[in-house]
């Protein structure tokens, strides 16, 4: 079918089936017209990993790419799109035509919840990204929705908050990465904010929407509302949203129809819904094809390798004044932490999906080492707000299949339909129709141990936990106090002390009663922890003591980086910070990695031989982090946002997460390094920040190509002046000259990535537009050229120039 043929078929449908496609038809699939053979298309999240239907981990295992920030660490926008195409067929293999990537809000604080599925706190470095994944993602006849909508850039009282910007700051910072995608990368679907802007709800947004987006920029995609997003049928079609979701329909569908059937809501918005959303399934294919079917666990080797790639493209090596780093002709090593036991794949909430596999960095590092090696483990301390989840071999179904058997019961008692989890997690979600009158969940497990064993429950409404047919806790009879499970939906989590003997046992989950979170959903969190070593502390001490090098992994996992609700502090949790001072005490050689993926507070840095951030790097995290550790791979990533001394210092600070239902974006441009490089406040760690196993040289800068107004090409010619291959990010920074309006000091304009073998050199190209040299002028309400003479600074970070070129742009 071609779009000549849609818009003969949108003339076929009647009001009331036009209305029918702008709701969703269920929890992941839009709604169709079978009368004339159009599908409803199937969507999946999300931001590093196709996963289909399943929800925290339930379902098939799908292919975990690194999060949001480290794909934003690489500084590598071909890798990214590679990242993208990789992720196209991901979602093919889940039977899904939309991909719900990806996220381009930015890094406003260093507490920011969802920091870890956004790439950078700079607009240039996010919009480069973003085109590359958008049209890696899209060549796979795969359709994006970027998200969210905009300045949705905390997580407190997410659902409600009023984001305050000028439009100044909006189109400068907040609006380029969404901007670029639908300009350069031609997106075909939008996803709006939760929040309000400027007091008006993004979902029902005139400016925004209709203006902006359809207007200004030209979009001709869908737009959607994030899930369960607040939706006024006749200001909301009004504005320019074109699908509800998720189903069955609240606000749109057939209250739509009867609104433009009496005359509230325009028909002509209608048929421009309509038009999109059958646009967007000739886009993708989806007319004439099957879009049923199973949904498949593929684990394709090409996409191991490429993980494995991205992963250690996105490490920064912070420090190694000794050169401590790469670890070679070591004898013993001690990996000590908890992280460094079970490494953070990924964020929580949408984020979470089941991995096709987990790798043990300890048989990792080994393997890189060689035979001659010995590596050490000890867990140092316990992270985690809630008790770990059941999970792996150790948690099997009745019929001996990895996990829990899940039913959902109807009215009747009798069972609607089974699914698995691969943990002890159940998540049902009623609000969709998925919900049935009770859930039931059950497995075993092995005890291999005499001993005191934690067990905990944490619900989103009424739920049982059973342990050898015995109720532990029961959350219907004796509710459990709210609490910050389940995205801020769920109870807190209540534990209890079990003794357990040697051998098998079984678990039991039944959920029963009122649904959670306003009816919304039901779920049920068992949390498992074995008994602890009594002096976690001291065992790890004495083994970084008995060994050559010791190898520290420290960081938050998705109880503390999660959608729904941001962070208190900018603090290692659970007395880790204490555990990283002591070994450094115990072994001076000693390796700090943090994996997290948002800044966290280092004042250990000095006493750290060397200190790597690996974020949250995906299924390959492992091979990838024993590569660099042993330089199999190069430290290949560059800080995509500043790593402050204090967060005090931070730009949102006092500003941030918001208060009496607003938030305001006090800091205006200076968000991020605009921030601290135009005050000359110090950080820990510049943005761009990141050093190799090699050494560079950059020559001067020279003028290739020179256009009208700010059309301009720069080369910089690229030395690998060390004894190892590895990859050097040129950053050029833009100072304007003074002028009418206030402007920070330095801002990222352009940047390139660069491979090169020892003593091997190469060009970077550098490449600059008008928007390079501008502002937004809110007198004009326009884009302004701002003539003079402006200074580029060439270097490797923010406020580390090699090279400093001065650039006249004609006034316009």
């Amino acid at each position: 079918m071609t779009l000549s043929d849609t818009t003969g078929l949108a003339d076929q449908l009647s009001k009331s089936e036009k209305a029918a496609l702008t709701a969703g038809a269920s929890m992941w699939e839009m709604q169709g017209v079978e009368r004339l053979g159009i599908p409803g298309l199937k969507v999946t999240d999300g931001p590093n990993g196709a996963r289909g239907s399943g929800i925290f981990g339930s379902g098939k295992s799908a292919a975990c790419f690194p999060c949001g920030s480290a794909l934003g660490a690489t500084w590598d926008p071909e890798l990214v799109e590679r990242i993208g195409v990789a992720l196209g067929q991901e979602a093919k293999t889940k039977h899904c035509a939309v991909l719900l990537a990806p996220t381009v809000n930015l890094h406003r604080s260093p507490l920011y919840g969802r920091n870890f599925e956004c790439f950078s706190e700079d607009p240039l470095l996010t919009a480069r990204l973003a085109v590359a994944y958008v049209r890696g993602v899209q060549s796979q006849k795969i359709a994006c929705v970027i998200k969210h909508f905009v300045a949705n850039d905390a997580e407190f009282e997410r659902m409600t908050i009023n984001s305050v910007v000028d439009e100044r700051t909006l189109r400068e910072i907040y609006l380029p990465p969404f901007e670029a995608a639908v300009r350069e990368a031609g997106i075909w679907g939008v996803m709006t904010a939760y929040n309000k802007l400027n007091g008006t709800a993004c979902t029902a947004h005139q400016w925004l929407l209709a203006d902006l987006l359809k207007g200004e920029w030209g979009f001709d995609g869908i737009v959607m509302t994030d899930w369960f997003s607040f939706v006024d049928t006749v200001g909301s079609s009004r504005a320019g949203l074109d699908v509800e979701m998720p189903g069955p329909a609240r606000m749109y569908g057939p209250t739509l129809a009867e609104a433009v059937q009496d005359g509230r809501a325009a028909e002509a918005d209608l048929d421009d819904h309509a038009d999109r959303i059958l646009k967007l399934i000739d886009r993708v294919g989806a007319f004439g094809s099957d879009s049923s079917g199973d949904e498949r666990e593929v684990d394709l080797p090409e996409h191991r390798a490429l993980l494995r790639e991205a992963a250690a493209r996105s490490i920064v090596l912070l420090k190694n004044p000794n050169g401590l780093l790469p670890l070679e002709r070591v004898g013993k090593v001690a990996l000590i932490g908890h992280n460094a036991g079970r490494l953070q794949l990924y964020g929580g909430g949408s984020a979470q999906l089941r991995p096709h596999y987990r790798l043990d960095l300890q048989e990792s590092l080994r393997d890189a080492m060689g035979p001659d090696a010995s590596v050490g483990y000890a867990p140092g301390a316990f992270v985690g707000k809630f008790l770990p989840l059941l999970e792996g071999p150790n948690l099997r179904q009745p019929n001996g299949l990895p996990g829990l058997r899940i039913e959902i019961m109807g009215a009747g008692g009798g069972v609607l339909r089974t699914q698995s989890s691969a943990h002890s997690e159940i998540f049902v979600v009623t609000a969709s129709g998925e919900g049935g009158a009770a859930v039931r969940a059950t497995g075993t497990f092995d005890v291999s141990e005499p001993g005191t064993y934690q067990f905990s429950l944490a619900q989103a409404g009424g739920a049982r936990l059973l342990i050898d047919d015995e109720v532990l806790v029961d959350g219907v009879a004796d509710p459990l106090p709210p609490g910050e499970s389940f995205m801020g939906f769920g109870s807190a989590e209540k534990r209890v002390a079990v003794d357990l003997a040697p051998g098998k046992h079984s678990l039991r989950i039944v959920m029963e009663g009122e649904a959670g979170a306003g009816g919304l959903l039901q779920a049920a969190r068992v949390g498992f922890l074995p008994p602890q070593p009594g002096d976690m502390l001291s065992e790890a001490v004495a083994l970084a003591r008995a060994s050559d090098v010791a190898v520290v992994v420290v960081g938050t996992n998705e109880d503390y980086e999660t959608e729904g609700r941001d962070r208190p502090d900018m603090a290692l949790p659970d007395g880790q910070d204490e555990l990283v001072r002591e070994v450094c005490r115990a072994n001076p050689n000693t390796v700090v990695v943090i994996n997290a993926a948002s800044p966290v507070d280092m004042d250990w840095d000095d006493d750290a031989a060397a200190v790597l951030q690996c974020w949250f790097g995906g299924q390959e995290l492992a091979n990838a982090l024993a590569d660099v550790l042993t330089g199999a791979a190069e430290p290949g990533g560059r800080l995509p946002t500043s790593i402050p001394l204090r967060l005090e210092h931070s730009p949102s600070y006092g500003n941030f997460p918001g208060e009496a239902g607003q938030v305001r974006y006090g800091e205006g441009l200076l968000m991020g390094y605009r921030h601290f490089d135009t005050r000359d406040l110090p950080v820990r760690y510049r943005f761009g920040h990141g050093l190799s196993y090699t050494s560079f040289a950059f020559a001067e800068p020279q003028i290739i190509r020179r256009g009208q107004g700010g059309d301009l090409e720069l080369a910089v010619k690229v030395t690998n002046t060390g004894t190892r291959a590895g990859s050097a990010v040129v950053q050029a920074y833009v100072e304007p000259p003074a002028g009418p309006l206030f402007r920070p000091r330095r801002e990222l304009r352009a940047f390139d990535r660069i491979d090169l073998a020892a003593g091997e050199s190469g060009t970077a190209v550098l490449e600059f537009d008008d928007r390079s040299f501008s502002y937004w002028d809110p007198a004009d309400n326009a884009w302004r050229l701002h003539g003079g003479s402006h200074l580029i600074h060439i270097g490797s970070a923010i406020g580390r120039s090699d090279h400093r070129l001065p650039v006249n742009i004609p006034a316009p």
